[in-house]
């Protein structure tokens, strides 16, 4: 073998030992939080609706720009719920603040940085969202901001 093959197969050796391993996300994640005015948010009692699972942060310029976009398309649709997750380590009396700045339709929770949910992945960026579907499984995962129509689209094309 030569010295370049060695040398890789020693990089991906330690990378594999450095890097933490991610367990990959059950088809049907859990999630139990408690809403920032107190009340208990279990995703598996929204069975039989689609529910947006949405990752964000105070400081998030495009999750500031998509909430009033998620709250409308929840607003307009019987069908579908929401939960905002602040992933965010501010106290929580600033993130109530914000959230009075910038009512939404749907229960806001905080999640902590060293506390994220354990059913769903940690966030690679913000905002991430989860689409699931009426049966509790991820429909489809979006990585940077969404729209109504990209939700409608999503939620269309898991239907078929």
């Amino acid at each position: 073998m030569n010295l370049f093959v060695r040398c890789a197969f020693a990089l991906a050796a330690a990378v594999a030992v450095v890097a933490p391993a991610q367990a990959a996300m059950p088809a049907k994640p859990a999630l139990k939080v408690t809403t920032l005015d107190g009340k208990p948010y279990d995703l598996a009692a929204q069975r039989g609706h689609w529910v947006i699972v949405n990752f964000w942060a105070t400081w998030c310029v495009p999750c500031i720009k998509e909430m009033p976009d998620i709250s409308r398309f929840v607003a307009s649709r019987k069908d579908v719920t929401a939960i905002g997750l602040a992933y965010d380590d501010s106290p929580i009396d600033e993130i109530r603040a914000f959230v009075a700045k910038h009512p939404v339709s749907y229960p806001i929770a905080q999640v902590t940085l060293d506390n994220p949910p354990k059913d769903f992945d940690e966030p690679r960026g913000l905002p991430t969202t989860y689409l699931i579907a009426p049966d509790g499984t991820v429909a489809k995962p979006f990585v940077g901001p969404v729209t109504a129509a990209s939700l409608a689209a999503a939620i269309d094309a898991a239907g078929k």
